[in-house]
């Protein structure tokens, strides 16, 4: 791999502006357009651009394969444990007006854990599929 350095310092500068944008699309989600999805797509294109500029195995490094397996079931976890919850609390799957002592509280505190889910998921699952492509011929 060559290293070019021009490349690595817009990298340097850039990855961490797109990180930030990734966190305003997941916390603006349920206030605009945007979301989980959105935001790990967006967050997950950041780790790429960091392993197609620095090396597939310094990426790989930061996140190893078991954190991202961890990752991906956390973010199932806690979409399906938002759910869960709400029928403890006497109310229907993903019911968020249960969460909170006023409905419109409740939905903003299910929409920001369910997205959170979904976002840290996508961001897991997006990781694992670009690793297990890009180390293909590798030993």
């Amino acid at each position: 791999m060559t290293h070019n350095l021009i490349l690595r310092l817009v990298s340097k500068t850039v990855i961490p502006l797109i990180i930030v944008f990734a966190l305003y699309v997941q916390f603006h989600g349920d206030f605009g357009p945007g979301g989980g999805f959105q935001a790990g797509v967006i967050l997950g294109s950041s780790i790429i651009l960091y392993a197609l500029v620095f090396g597939l195995d310094a990426a790989e490094k930061v996140f190893p394969s078991t954190i991202l397996r961890l990752l991906a079931s956390l973010g199932v976890l806690l979409y399906a444990g938002v759910g869960v919850v709400t029928l403890y609390l006497d109310g229907n799957y993903l019911e968020y007006t249960v969460l909170a002592d006023t409905q419109i509280a409740g939905q903003h505190l299910g929409i920001l854990l369910v997205e959170l889910g979904v976002g840290i998921a996508v961001f897991a699952v997006m990781l694992i599929i670009f690793f297990a492509f890009a180390g293909r011929g590798r030993p």
